[in-house]
């Protein structure tokens, strides 16, 4: 889009559109999301967005979809992040919220809620009343990729906008918890841009896994702890149960300490 926010050709790399120039110049997580709602810099990640909502599911026919790029959520001062993929087809990409009406996020907002880091276990649309505790919830791609497959050059392009988010929450930033291996390896290198020393060979990626982050001139010490994602496919095949993921997240939330998520 350009500055009225008109459709157009999307940007390259040293135009003021594109990603890797509007992200770093935010100063502020509500501009930052503002931006990212605005983004067309992948024409294929666009293009599927836009076809989806054109032909909705039959149970959401009569609903307005949101065919945005979704933005994080939670608080801008939260200590404890969630990192997941991209948006679902179906579900942020119509609701316009991270993990917001459909099985994954019904699955991770109902463990949030039984570790007291959200205010209710389901999430339905942007207006349900749903708050987060110290947490905020984002992810690598932030539209919905046809195949939930973005390219690695979609990665890469929407990379700033991670980047310049964990940047905006690092000075209260302790603890972050990342869904699936897809996040792993994106999660990775944008917390090294972000400003923390990332260990090399850079760790594999497992359930349970947890890697400590240690203070530098820059940044405080971050844990970060892996999980797999709460995906349909892993849920129903027990790979990933509800009581694992609590007791992943309750995990964090200890290891983010005194007056962090779910201490209010």
């Amino acid at each position: 889009m350009d500055e009225t926010g008109a459709a157009g050709p999307p940007p390259g790399p040293g135009e003021s559109g594109f990603p890797a120039y509007r992200a770093a110049r935010c100063g502020g997580l509500a501009e930052l999301d503002a931006q990212v709602v605005r983004c067309r810099a992948c024409p294929r990640l666009v293009a599927w967005r836009e076809e989806t909502a054109a032909h909705p599911r039959a149970a959401f026919r009569d609903e307005e979809y949101w065919a945005r790029p979704v933005p994080g959520f939670g608080p801008a001062d939260a200590p404890m992040a969630i990192v997941g993929l991209a948006p679902a087809a179906h579900g942020g990409n119509r609701t316009g919220r991270m993990f917001t009406g459909d099985a994954s996020g019904d699955f991770l907002f109902a463990a949030l809620h039984a570790v007291g880091l959200a205010s209710r276990p389901t999430a339905t649309d942007r207006d349900d009343g749903l708050e987060l505790y110290g947490v905020r919830v984002t992810a690598p791609v932030h539209c919905a990729p046809p195949e939930n497959r973005p390219t690695p050059a979609e990665r890469r392009t929407c990379r700033p906008w991670l980047s310049a988010e964990l940047a905006l929450l690092a000075p209260g930033l302790r603890t972050v918890v990342v869904l699936g291996a897809f996040g792993w390896q994106a999660l990775l290198p944008v917390l090294g841009e972000a400003g923390w020393a990332v260990p090399r060979p850079r760790p594999a990626f497992g359930h349970g896994v947890q890697l400590t982050l240690p203070a530098t001139a820059r940044r405080r010490e971050l844990r970060v702890l892996a999980s797999y994602h709460p995906s349909q496919r892993n849920t129903f095949t027990g790979r990933l149960t509800f009581d694992m993921l609590v007791e992943l997240l309750a995990r964090a939330a200890a290891l983010t300490g005194p007056g962090g998520p779910g201490t209010g």
